[in-house]
């Protein structure tokens, strides 16, 4: 979106190169709880412990941003209990994370239509963006009926109606000014994640993700700890980054 964002030196003092942004798909909630004979909430519940983990990893090391799929527009599709399990999971999380968010520094941020959502959940985030707003750790962003697609047209729509209303010129729509449309000043992930042996985007963050560093992990996300997160970090440092250029 703004260029190519500059890794930053691990201050644990390894010389490993560490992302400024990792974006994350969460996947693989409901295989694991089927693998325990356990219906797909009890999967959601442990990967929000996973990304408890990863997020205080990503405060320890100081990542500036983590984007996080949690709720894509297709997974309305879902059965409607599962939905219902989900929206719960929301609402629990929301109140009893937001303040160890908060303590941590970190800010809170989201992508996605809002406003199918409840009056409840709307309220929810509300306040926590609230709580947050001030802090000045790790941008947390979560993905909440997100589907990047749309996310696309809505600012190509947004950008047009701009220029229709003379406010500005259309030569001047430059891809930097498109990536601000998109998601603000948050620079392109310099790593993406996916867990549970799955190797396809999902219609998340297409045109962000256009030189990012894909990592495909095999363990489900409810087992993707600290441990596992600082993997996938040093695969990341060992990659050779050349925004299109030739190699060395």
């Amino acid at each position: 979106m703004n260029g190519q964002p500059a890794s930053i030196i691990s201050p644990t003092g390894d010389g490993h190169a560490l992302p400024v942004h990792v974006a994350i798909i969460m996947d693989g909630n409901r295989r694991w709880a089927r693998a325990r004979g356990r219906p797909p909430i009890f999967g959601h519940q442990q990967g929000a412990n996973a990304v408890r983990a990863v997020l205080e990893t990503a405060r320890d090391l100081g990542i500036r941003y983590v984007t996080l799929f949690a709720f894509s527009a297709e997974n309305w599709h879902r059965p409607a209990s599962e939905i219902d399990d989900l929206m719960n999971l929301l609402r629990f999380y929301l109140r009893r994370e937001i303040g160890t968010l908060a303590n941590n520094n970190a800010q809170l941020r989201f992508l996605g239509d809002l406003s199918v959502l409840d009056a409840e959940i709307r309220s929810l985030i509300n306040q926590a963006l609230a709580v947050t707003r001030g802090n000045t750790g790790t941008l947390v962003t979560l993905a909440l009926n997100y589907g990047s697609r749309q996310a696309i047209a809505d600012a190509a729509s947004k950008l047009a109606a701009a220029a229709a209303r003379g406010e500005i010129a259309p030569e001047t729509i430059t891809p930097e000014r498109f990536g601000r449309a998109l998601n603000g000043d948050v620079p392109d992930p310099d790593l993406l994640i996916r867990t549970s042996g799955e190797q396809r985007l999902s219609n998340f963050l297409l045109w962000e993700l256009a030189y990012t560093e894909l990592v495909f992990s095999p363990v489900p996300w409810p087992d993707f700890d600290q441990e596992r997160f600082r993997e996938a970090l040093v695969e990341f440092a060992r990659r050779e980054r050349r925004y299109g250029a030739s190699g060395g």
